[in-house]
């Protein structure tokens, strides 16, 4: 039997490693409103919540270490990234377009959620396209819709993409929806 391929797999972590609900109670918070997860059919949540851009960096920018520390674990990522990382089967990249700053803040989020890396990149944008290139990933696990698209465009690589209420849209055959992380357990353990 010929060995199985160790991969690297580039992981977004926000809405991804993350509940990707975790930020509605904060914005509904801050707003005055009193939206569900299900409402959020739009990745901009400042279209979402009838703000601005800038109304909505500069609440990021407030409270986003409140929520980067307070958001739960999404599903059971925790137990698998773990078993990857504890098997040695995987390089496990986190590439987010969270900014620098918050590094301290993820870091602590990761130790204790006890939830292994090899690399985090905090890259402050969306364009996660040079970071993934870099860390020369095989595969890619994303929320955001056009995230996944061009990943799998400019890199031809297959992207798993976490099914949400803002990321709904036709895919192309390398980008694939997935509904729990067991899933995407079973299509990695599959592709190698």
């Amino acid at each position: 039997m010929r060995p199985r391929k160790a991969l690297t797999i580039g992981i977004d972590i926000d809405g991804t490693v993350t509940d990707p609900g975790s930020i509605v109670p904060l914005m509904n918070e801050a707003f005055g409103k009193n939206l569900s997860y299900a409402d959020c059919t739009d990745y901009n949540l400042a279209s979402v919540y009838n703000i601005s851009d800038e109304q909505f960096l500069s609440w990021l920018d407030e409270y986003g270490s409140r929520l980067y520390r307070e958001a739960p674990v999404h599903g059971n990522a925790d137990e698998i990234l773990r078993c990857w990382h504890r098997e040695g089967q995987h390089r496990l990249v986190y590439i987010s377009a969270r900014e620098e700053k918050h590094l301290n803040v993820t870091l602590e989020w990761f130790k204790r959620n006890r939830i292994p890396y090899h690399e985090i990149d905090l890259i402050g944008s969306h364009d996660k396209l040079q970071a993934a290139q870099k860390w020369r990933v095989d595969l890619f696990l994303e929320d955001r819709l056009e995230n996944a698209l061009q990943l799998s465009a400019e890199l031809q690589i297959p992207v798993f993409l976490f099914d949400t209420p803002y990321n709904q849209g036709a895919l192309p055959p390398l980008v694939r929806r997935i509904y729990s992380w067991q899933e995407v357990h079973e299509a990695i353990h599959a592709f190698r």
